[in-house]
């Protein structure tokens, strides 16, 4: 058996909308730890990785591990039919062709149970290196939200260079150029506005911005994002879930040819 409860659906429904717009299926991994998914979108440029400890559900069970393949524009059509404090509930019995689905409510005496059709889903789990990368920038989340939209208005490529001094994205098109830069800050009042910036070498990368906005859909779940840049490396972008797991993209840098164009 395997059964995991949310005490708020929001907490998954701002999951789900964090990975479905660039992972339509995946599967996801159970087990006695918590869960786990690992997928690329289907133009094979960036990956998603998300795992969440049991910590972060009020219920978890596993009895034995398994893979369960998920559709999340389904997943999120079930959720939309959530009030944000509903509980939300996943259930599946071992070799069963569905999961469950119950939300239950917190101020009326209304379940509502559904049952999601499972997926076989052929896809090799690539290996993620475990990698020590030249720089390491913490951003407030709605300012690197903020910066990707801005970018956005004049071009489809951003270059993001980082050194000790600070790190700068640019952006320029027809319209004509944009340049963001940000230095190292604290703030005593408010850790999570504060801009901290570790770095070992100057990188420079041109990054897709359509990717990179896709990624700040996972704003809500934390108040800081991490990139992480290295030398002909994909980007990270890591988003803290709490203290029970991370949402992290992977972004392959654009060659020159293409950034050209």
């Amino acid at each position: 058996m395997f059964e995991a409860k949310v005490e708020k659906a929001s907490f998954f429904k701002k999951i789900v909308d964090a990975v479905k717009d660039l992972i339509e299926v995946a599967n996801v991994e159970c087990g006695d730890t918590g869960l786990s998914m690992q997928a690329m979108d289907s133009s094979h440029v960036s990956l998603v990785f998300l795992s969440i400890s049991k910590k972060g559900f009020s219920f978890y069970r596993c009895d034995r591990a398994r893979q369960m393949g998920i559709n999340f524009g389904s997943l999120a059509r079930i959720l939309k039919c959530a009030a944000n404090d509903d509980e939300f509930t996943l259930k599946h019995q071992i070799d069963d062709a569905t999961v469950s689905c119950l939300l239950e409510s917190k101020v009326a005496d209304k379940v509502s149970e559904f049952a999601m059709n499972l997926l076989e889903i052929d896809e090799e789990r690539l290996g993620i290196p475990d990698k020590e990368y030249d720089c390491k920038v913490t951003i407030p989340s709605i300012e690197f939200q903020r910066i990707c939209r801005d970018l956005s208005k004049f071009s489809d490529t951003v270059s993001v260079k980082c050194s000790k001094d600070g790190i700068k994205f640019s952006a320029a098109g027809d319209n004509g150029t944009c340049n963001i830069v940000l230095g190292q800050s604290s703030c005593v009042d408010k850790s999570e506005a504060s801009v901290v910036i570790d770095s070992k070498k100057t990188v420079e990368l041109n990054l897709a911005l359509s990717f990179l906005t896709t990624f700040t859909k996972a704003t809500p779940l934390s108040t800081s994002v991490v990139l992480h840049l290295h030398h002909d490396m994909p980007l990270v972008v890591e988003y803290a879930l709490e203290d029970c797991g991370h949402i992290k993209y992977y972004l392959a840098p654009k060659i020159e040819d293409d950034a050209e164009r």
